[in-house]
């Protein structure tokens, strides 16, 4: 039985579900995969082949469904990583953005998979939540001319 309630479920254009499975494995060191199986359609529904596969990453059990070219991630939905610190930013910002990933702004980017991801360090929420409003405007302002966020450029 699943600890974890809700699972995020992602569509990607292939029909690897292993390749997508170690590419966020690669990227995040504490994951594993779950499940993995292979599956082809009854010719009714079309037949082709589709895989799917369970990994857990962060501490998160994140469903990936390789069905094809149907469905299309968009910025709507994007998943957060919380890091402690510069270092840690740089490492998943670089990660998620090389090998086809792109850049956004304001700690936004897409993996080569074109999911979303923000990579916020934690320290981040305290500049712009802060009780001094020059803090929280300098943190604002700065932010919004940044594509990865730089912390010390923040303060």
């Amino acid at each position: 039985m699943t600890a974890q309630k809700i699972t995020p479920s992602i569509w990607v254009e292939t029909t690897d579900a292993k390749a997508v499975a170690d590419y966020y494995l690669s990227i995040f060191a504490d994951g594993r995969l779950k499940e993995h199986h292979a599956y082809t359609n009854p010719p009714e529904a079309g037949g082709g082949a589709f895989e799917t596969a369970i990994i857990e990453i962060a501490g998160m059990e994140l469903g990936i469904l390789a069905a094809g070219p149907f469905q299309k991630f968009n910025e709507s939905v994007s998943f957060v990583i919380n890091t402690k610190d510069q270092a840690e930013t740089d490492y998943f910002w670089n990660a998620l953005t090389e090998n086809g990933g792109q850049e956004g702004s304001c700690g936004w980017c897409t993996d080569k998979y074109g999911l979303s991801w923000q990579v916020v360090p934690v320290d981040y929420f305290a500049l712009i939540n802060h009780a001094d409003p020059k803090v929280r405007e300098k943190a604002m302002k700065n932010t919004l001319q940044q594509k990865k966020i730089i912390l010390d450029e923040l303060k």
